[in-house]
């Protein structure tokens, strides 16, 4: 007989305690603590930058020309960043002013009141509601005594915490390293590996040389990567180009969803193409571009991509980075532009993706506003947004109200695809055959003595060539239009 070891049961009680904690803590909050951070080093490649924080306080700065409103409902969203990226806000800092400062960003005064705030709550960062300079940046950091960070730090870091794949993973590091190089000298004790450190309020005696020389190394090192980095995307867009000129070949239409992140862009692609991409009720759930079959109710076949998702303010180094991904929607027949409904900001949102599709050029494209969530939304809100968009759809991704509907309109909407010819080519044109073969399907073949009996499912590029040898034109009543 054994006896029982007291310590042994101890353990495991300690072990079950740390396996519960571990469950109730958010997947944000897990992935962080899984991933690597570079606290007193100096950056390393392909390893994520920013330092952790715990509690935060956020500040947003009132201008002249904003509402109070749109500055809270900034601030909100901020705030749903920053528990996204796995950290926690305890407060709220809001200075109004005509213009920001130059050296502060919300000036002198505040920065003390700032200090004091932050210090009486316990946080252990001051995150801006806007992009800093590195210069405003660094001084804000030495005044107030914890770390600064802004709303484009904050993205970014949820990026690379949500990015899986290997293109997904490169563009966000490319953000990152875009981000991080004009502030290398900011980053202070963070970045440095000088003999001497910095003193706080000035350099001290023998560290300019040293210093200066690992900020080169350090800048080397960066651009190095980001150089392989950029040469790596170039090679994953032509991948993809090839994958999209071969379905452009087949005159295979894509519809592209895009919107606001966390709209149900995700949800709603599952819906209507019986695919498994992965969903989740936070912002930037999914960044890799997703490429499904959409199968219309006339019987007609076409692509859905799902694309990243936008937000207000969102940092040109991702939408740089991102570039090539988003030059898939360019190439879309349709742009499925899905809104949160239930969403109390959800025309602001409608505004803030159509600002970044005319960004990047895709403001001109055929769309279709969809809106999402009507399950969850008040109907008074929802008919307002249908007042002021008549044209749009009403759905909810979840319960599958109104996806048939969706379905229908996008068949109706998206211009004629592939259409049944049947030609009697001479064999002097042997070319038009061999471009049907090319680029359609060819159903039927046979040499005759007058030339070749063809019949194919083609698109109006090939299908239109053999017009002249068809018995009938399918695409002459849409001329007629």
């Amino acid at each position: 007989m054994v006896d029982d070891d007291p310590l042994t049961d101890d353990a495991a009680l300690t072990e079950m305690e740390h396996v519960e904690e571990a469950l109730e803590m958010s997947r944000a909050a897990r992935r962080r603590l899984e991933a690597e951070r570079i606290e007193e080093g100096a950056p390393r490649e392909g390893v994520a930058i920013f330092r952790p924080v715990e509690k935060a306080v956020l500040v947003a700065l009132h201008l002249g020309a904003q509402s109070g409103h749109d500055v809270e409902a900034s601030l909100d969203e901020l705030e749903l960043l920053v528990d996204t990226a796995g950290s926690r806000t305890v407060g709220r800092v809001i200075q109004r002013r005509d213009h920001p400062d130059v050296a502060t960003f919300v000036g002198r005064g505040k920065v003390e009141q700032l200090k004091e705030h932050a210090h009486s709550l316990g946080a252990d960062a001051a995150i801006f509601d806007d992009e800093l300079s590195p210069a405003q940046q660094r001084n804000l950091e030495e005044k107030i005594g914890v770390k600064v960070l802004d709303r484009t730090i904050v993205i970014l870091d949820i990026f690379a915490q949500h990015a899986s794949s290997r293109e997904g993973k490169a563009q966000v590091e490319l953000a990152q390293l875009s981000y991080l190089l004009p502030r290398l000298r900011g980053w202070g004790v963070a970045l440095s590996r000088q003999a001497g450190g910095r003193v706080a309020g000035g350099a001290g005696i023998g560290t300019r040389g040293p210093g200066e020389t690992q900020l080169e190394v350090d800048r080397r090192k960066i651009n190095r990567r980001i150089t392989k980095l950029r040469h790596d995307l170039r090679e994953f867009a032509k991948a993809r180009r090839v994958k999209s000129q071969e379905r452009e070949r087949r005159d295979v239409p894509t519809v592209a969803l895009v919107g606001y992140t966390n709209a149900g862009k995700s949800t709603l692609l599952n819906r209507i193409t019986g695919a498994d991409v992965y969903v989740a009720d936070q912002l930037f759930a999914t960044l890799d571009t997703t490429v499904r079959q959409l199968d219309l109710p006339d019987g007609r076949q076409v692509v859905a991509t799902d694309t990243v998702g936008f937000v207000k303010k969102l940092p040109t180094q991702l939408v740089e980075a991102f570039k090539s991904t988003l030059e898939d929607t360019l190439r879309a027949d349709l742009l499925l532009h899905v809104v949160d409904a239930s969403h109390p900001e959800a025309e602001a949102q409608i505004v803030a993706v159509d600002r970044v599709l005319a960004d990047i050029g895709a403001d001109g494209l055929q769309r279709l506003l969809v809106l999402n969530k009507v399950d969850a939304a008040d109907q008074d809100t929802v008919a307002g947004l249908q007042r002021q968009w008549a044209d749009a759809v009403t759905v909810s991704a979840v319960t599958g109200e109104g996806a048939g509907v969706l379905l229908e309109r996008v068949a109706q909407v998206l211009p004629p695809n592939r259409r049944v010819v049947e030609a009697l080519v001479p064999y002097d044109r042997a070319e038009l055959v061999a471009a049907a073969h090319r680029e359609g399907e060819v159903l039927k073949e046979e040499h005759r003595p007058e030339g070749t009996y063809i019949v194919a499912n083609l698109g109006p590029g090939a299908g239109t060539a053999l017009a002249e040898y068809a018995s009938s034109n399918p695409w002459a009543a849409d001329s007629l239009r």
